[in-house]
C-alpha cells in the first residue's frame, strides 16, 4: 500500500476560512481519460513536465484510438494517459490508476474495470447527457445513483464537477464562441490535479505562452482555465485533501524527461557524432515510428539528412545507397514495414554494409493495432528474409534506454558492417521516463576505418605489393569486409544482390562457395558476441531457484513483479535481454544454473522459442498480447507459482500479490 501521512493547513481568502489537509504519498497513479478530441494526450503530457520539473521519478502511458478522429463519444474512441509517479525508483506506468479523470461517460466506462476499490474518479458532469449516454452504453446515469444502494459506483471517492460549465464561464472574457470555449476543459482539469499534487504552474503557463503566441484569445483562454481549475482546488469545500509526493532521489546529474522515439533520435544522431559519420534516414511514416523521422529532420546541424519516400522500400533503398557512400544509413518502420523491406535487407547482408533498421513493434497482423504496442515482430527480424540473412538483433528496455540501444546498433552496424535490428515498441516510443543526459566524452568512439588503400596483390604486381582492392577481403577478429567510399582513387568496385566470390566480390555461382560465403556471414554475425558485456543477473539473496528473463519494454513489468514476489519473502533472479542475436556468451551458463526458467512476453512466446532451440531449456512462456503492457500484478502471482513449484511449497504473496487489488506494484526494497 502507499505510505501516507497528513497534516492540517489552515487558508483563507475572500473572507472564508479553510482548513485543507496535506496527506503526504510516496506514488500516485494518474490517468485522464476522454473523447480522442479532448486534448488528453496534451494534459497528461503537461502534468508529466509538470512532475519531472518538480523531480518525481515518473514513468507514462499514453493510449489512444487509431483513427486520426475516433467515434466521439463512444467507448472506442477514448484517449487515455496514465503517469505513475512517486518519491523513489520506479519501473513501469502502473497497474491500477488511484485517480481516474473522466471526461464524459465513455471515458468512465472504457476505465472502471482497471480502479481498484478506493480510487478517486472526477468525472465532468457536464457531459453526462442522455445522447452521450446512450452512445456509452448506460441505461441511466451512475451520477444520479451515487450513494444509493444500487450506486454502481460504490467503493469509489466520486468528485463529480461541471468542468466544462465551469470552464466557459471562466474564459468568457476572450469572446470564444460556447464550443471553443469549452475546448479549454482539459486546462481546467489540468490546474485542478496540479492543485490536488502539488504539481508547478510555471512550465505549463510558459508552455500555453509558446504555443499559443500568436493567438492572443486562445492563449488567454487556456491560461484562465488553467488557473481556474487551481484556484477551484484552493477554495471549493469539494476537495478539502492537497497531495504531496517528495522529489525521488536520484543519482546527480542533468536530467530531461524523454520519450523513446526522442531518446532513439538522439542516440542516432550521438552515433553520428562518435563515428565522424554523415547520418542519413530514409523512412516512409508509419505509426508509431514516424517521430524519429520528423525529429531527426530538425538536426541538419549535425549532419543528419532525412528522406521521406514514397513508400517503404524506397526509404530503405536510399538509406543503403546513403551507406555504399560513407553514411551511417538508417531506416524506421513499423511491422508491417519491414515486411515490405525485407528483400531490400536481405540486399544489405549480402553487400555488407552498416544499417540501422528500426522497427518501433505494434499489433499485428497486417494493419493490426496501429497504436498499440506489441513485440511480436523478434520472429520476423530473426528470420524474416530468404535464403541464410543472419541479422544482428539488439533491443531497448526502456524510454531512456532507446538511447543507448540506438547507439548500441550503430556501433555493431559499423564495425561489423552489416545490417541491424533495433527493436523498440509503442510503449517504449510513446512513453516517457526521466533520463540522465549523457557526457558525450563517455559514450563510445566508433570506428569506421574506411579503406584508404589497395589490399591485394595480384598477379601482375612485380614486387608482390597490393596493387588490387578487393572488397570481399576481411578483418582477421571480425570478418567484417572493408568499406571503401566510391571515387576512391585505386579502390573501384561494384556490389550488388548476386553471390559473391570470397575475397574479390566477384559474381560466383560456384557451390562451394556459396557454402563457404553463408558460413562466413554466419560466423562474423556469431563474433560479435566476443564484444558484448557479461550478462547483469539480478539475484540478490543468491538463492534463487527461478530465473524470470525478458527483453524489451517487459523489463519494467518484470522488475516490478520480482520486486513484489521478493517483499513477499521468496527469492527470484532476473535477467534482461538487449541483445537477441547473437546471444551473450555467458546465457547458456545462466540458464542451466536455475531450476526454472519463466520468460514474460508480448507475444505467444517467441524467445522463449529461440531459448529453447538455441540451449535446450525448459523454457516457460507467460504470454498476454493485449495490446498493453503486461501488469506486474498478475506477472507476480505467475512467478510466485513458479517459484512454489520449484520450492515444493505453497507460495502466498499476501499483500504483494493480487489482493487487495489497490496495492501498487512498487515500494521500495527494505
Amino acid at each position: 500500500m502507499a505510505r501516507e501521512a497528513s497534516v492540517d493547513v489552515e487558508r483563507s481568502g475572500a473572507g472564508v476560512s479553510q482548513t485543507k489537509q496535506v496527506k503526504q504519498l510516496d506514488r500516485v497513479i494518474i490517468r485522464f481519460a476522454g473523447d480522442s478530441g479532448d486534448g488528453m494526450q496534451l494534459t497528461g503530457d503537461r502534468f508529466t513536465q509538470e512532475s519531472a520539473v518538480f523531480g518525481n521519478d515518473l514513468v507514462t502511458l499514453p493510449n489512444f484510438p487509431a483513427e486520426i478522429r475516433a467515434p466521439q463519444g463512444t467507448i472506442p474512441g477514448v484517449s487515455s494517459f496514465q503517469i505513475h509517479f512517486a518519491d523513489h525508483d520506479i519501473l513501469t506506468a502502473g497497474d491500477r490508476p488511484d485517480v481516474l479523470v473522466a471526461m464524459n461517460p465513455a471515458a468512465l466506462k472504457a476505465n472502471l474495470a482497471d480502479l481498484p476499490k478506493g480510487a478517486t474518479i472526477i468525472v465532468d458532469s457536464h457531459d453526462f447527457t442522455k445522447r452521450n449516454l446512450d452512445k456509452a452504453g448506460y441505461a441511466t446515469n451512475p451520477l444520479d445513483k451515487l450513494g444509493e444502494v444500487d450506486d454502481p459506483l460504490a467503493g469509489f471517492q466520486v468528485q463529480p464537477v461541471d468542468l466544462t460549465g465551469i470552464t466557459v464561464a471562466a474564459v468568457a472574457e476572450f469572446g470564444l464562441s460556447r464550443k471553443d470555449a469549452a475546448r479549454a476543459k482539459n486546462m481546467f482539469a489540468l490546474g485542478l490535479l496540479s492543485w490536488m499534487y502539488g504539481r508547478p504552474t510555471e512550465p505549463t503557463i510558459a508552455f500555453l505562452e509558446r504555443k499559443f503566441s500568436k493567438v492572443a484569445d486562445i492563449l488567454g483562454a487556456n491560461i484562465a482555465a488553467f488557473k481556474a481549475g487551481w484556484n477551484y482546488g484552493e477554495t471549493t469545500e469539494t476537495f478539502v485533501v492537497q497531495y504531496e509526493i517528495k522529489p525521488a532521489k536520484m543519482r546527480s546529474g542533468t536530467y530531461r524527461n524523454i520519450t523513446g522515439n526522442l531518446a532513439l533520435s538522439y542516440g542516432l544522431v550521438a552515433a553520428g557524432v562518435r563515428s565522424k559519420l554523415p547520418v542519413f534516414l530514409g523512412s516512409y511514416p508509419i505509426t508509431p515510428a514516424s517521430d524519429i523521422l520528423h525529429e531527426l529532420s530538425k538536426h541538419k546541424g549535425f549532419g543528419v539528412t532525412t528522406l521521406q519516400a514514397e513508400d517503404e522500400i524506397a526509404g530503405i533503398g536510399a538509406a543503403i545507397g546513403a551507406a555504399f557512400a560513407g553514411s551511417l544509413g538508417v531506416t524506421t518502420t513499423s511491422g508491417p514495414g519491414i515486411a515490405l523491406k525485407s528483400e531490400a535487407i536481405g540486399l544489405a547482408v549480402m553487400t555488407e554494409l552498416p544499417l540501422v533498421v528500426i522497427n518501433v513493434q505494434r499489433g499485428g497482423p497486417s494493419t493490426g493495432l496501429p497504436t498499440k504496442t506489441e513485440q511480436a515482430d523478434l520472429l520476423q527480424a530473426m528470420y524474416g528474409r530468404n535464403g541464410e540473412a543472419p541479422v544482428p538483433i539488439v533491443a531497448p528496455q526502456s524510454p531512456g534506454d532507446c538511447f543507448a540501444a540506438a547507439v548500441e546498433a550503430a556501433r555493431i552496424a559499423i564495425t561489423y558492417r552489416t545490417p541491424v535490428f533495433l527493436l523498440s515498441d509503442g510503449y517504449l516510443a510513446n512513453g516517457s521516463e526521466p533520463w540522465e543526459i549523457p557526457d558525450v566524452a563517455d559514450l563510445p568512439l566508433i570506428d569506421a576505418n574506411f579503406a584508404t588503400e589497395t589490399n591485394h596483390a595480384s598477379a601482375k604486381s612485380t614486387d608482390g605489393q597490393p596493387d588490387e582492392f578487393w572488397p570481399y577481403l576481411r578483418d582477421e577478429d571480425t570478418l567484417a569486409r572493408p568499406w571503401a567510399i566510391p571515387g576512391t582513387p585505386g579502390l573501384e568496385h561494384r556490389i550488388g544482390g548476386l553471390e559473391k566470390g570470397e575475397g574479390h566480390g566477384n559474381i560466383s555461382y560456384d557451390s562451394a562457395n556459396h557454402d563457404r560465403m553463408v558460413r562466413i556471414r554466419q560466423e562474423k554475425v556469431d563474433r560479435i558476441a566476443d564484444s558484448l558485456p557479461p550478462l547483469e543477473i539480478d539475484d540478490p539473496s543468491g538463492k534463487a531457484k527461478v530465473l524470470v528473463i525478458g527483453w524489451g519494454s517487459t523489463y519494467g513489468p518484470i522488475g516490478a513483479a520480482c520486486r513484489r514476489v521478493r517483499r513477499a519473502g521468496h527469492n527470484v533472479a532476473q535477467v534482461h535481454l538487449r541483445h537477441l542475436n547473437p546471444f551473450p556468451k555467458d546465457l547458456g551458463t545462466i540458464l542451466k544454473s536455475y531450476d526454472k526458467v519463466l520468460v514474460p512476453e508480448m507475444n505467444l512466446g517467441q524467445l522463449s522459442k529461440m531459448l529453447r532451440a538455441e540451449y535446450l531449456v525448459d523454457a516457460i512462456g507467460y504470454n498476454h498480447v493485449y495490446g498493453l503492457p503486461l501488469k506486474a500484478a498478475e506477472l507476480a502471482e505467475a512467478v510466485g507459482a513458479l517459484v512454489g513449484q520449484a520450492e515444493g511449497r505453497d507460495v502466498d504473496l499476501g499483500e504483494h500479490g493480487l489482493n487487495p487489488p489497490a496495492d501498487h506494484e512498487e515500494a521500495p526494497v527494505k
